[in-house]
């Protein structure tokens, strides 16, 4: 099957956090799906974001337009509401409907401490964070929304890190990392019981432990040799590529049943024994059962029969 005939053939999308990471391949397997992929992002060929990386939203919509599907690129800083509504005017003129919110905004590594309680970080940079982590999904949700709630059958995916189990019973990081993750959490907890009357769906998601451009440059390695990175930490044995979380999403926009998913806390290793796609080396790795029995207990690192 090609993206001509791929089941998210005519859907629109919009991708709101692009630029690199899941949201990056989140918008390229959605465009091997067949779909159309606004890609939205700070960061330009010419001008970056305060990140100071240089993966760009060009690049993402030329990713997905080269995968099949037709990938645009927007500029927008999704703090503010002008702009955001200025991308959900632009679609609507261009398409006249949006079938898929992927709500992947982040942009705050580095703004939080590992080794400082609340009263001994800086206040203005974790507060930075929320805004960046929480407040960006509000934003872009609350401008969004009325397009896609036009037709039954939308999907709303608000990316984390950690499922609502996990990060439930566990402290994440830091007081800021661990307040915003909990928040995209309850957030598609909330969205879902807004849009189940309008025949909409809303999920959170998250991937295992994510070989972003981040955590490769992190490691010191590249994806073609990422498995040299577990000299610095066994248990990078166990890490995904972006690719698996981005088929997780491509399946669940796919799946004409996605609603009994509804305010659902799901992985890309869950989804993946739903829907039957692996990684992009054709493994299928699970890291939160890994971290459960492996990681946590304190167990050496050892991946068999966990990818």
């Amino acid at each position: 099957m090609t993206s001509a005939d791929g089941p998210l053939r005519g859907r629109v999308a919009l991708v709101a956090g692009a630029t690199r990471g899941a949201g990056r391949q989140i918008a390229v397997q959605l465009g091997a799906a067949g779909a159309t992929v606004y890609c939205t992002g700070r960061t330009t060929r010419a001008q970056r974001s305060e990140y100071g990386r240089p993966e760009t939203i060009e690049d993402t919509a030329d990713l997905v337009t080269r995968a099949g599907g037709e990938g645009i690129a927007i500029q927008a800083d999704h703090l503010d509401p002008a702009q955001v509504r200025a991308v959900v005017g632009r679609i609507d003129a261009e398409r006249g409907r949006l079938d898929v919110l992927v709500n992947d905004i982040w942009g705050a590594e580095g703004m939080f401490a590992w080794d400082k309680r609340l009263w001994e970080d800086d206040l203005e940079r974790g507060l930075r964070l929320l805004r960046l982590a929480v407040d960006t999904h509000i934003v872009t949700s609350h401008a969004a929304l009325p397009l896609l709630v036009r037709r039954p059958g939308g999907l709303v995916v608000e990316m984390t890190d950690g499922t609502a189990e996990y990060n439930a019973e566990r402290y994440r990081v830091s007081f800021f990392y661990d307040l915003a993750k909990a928040s995209v959490l309850r957030m598609a907890f909330a969205l879902s019981e807004e849009l189940r009357p309008l025949g909409g769906t809303a999920v959170a998601l998250t991937p295992g432990f994510l070989r972003s451009e981040l955590m490769l440059d992190h490691f010191g390695v590249t994806e073609a040799g990422w498995r040299d990175g577990v000299a610095k930490d066994p248990h990078f044995a166990m890490s995904e590529s972006p690719v698996y979380v981005g088929r997780a999403v491509a399946a669940l926009a796919a799946d004409p049943r996605m609603a009994r998913f509804n305010g659902a806390s799901l992985s890309s290793a869950g989804l993946a024994k739903e829907y039957g796609f692996t990684d992009a080396d054709g493994s299928r790795p699970d890291w939160w059962r890994y971290d459960a029995e492996v990681v946590g207990p304190g167990r050496p690192a050892d991946p068999a029969g966990y990818r």
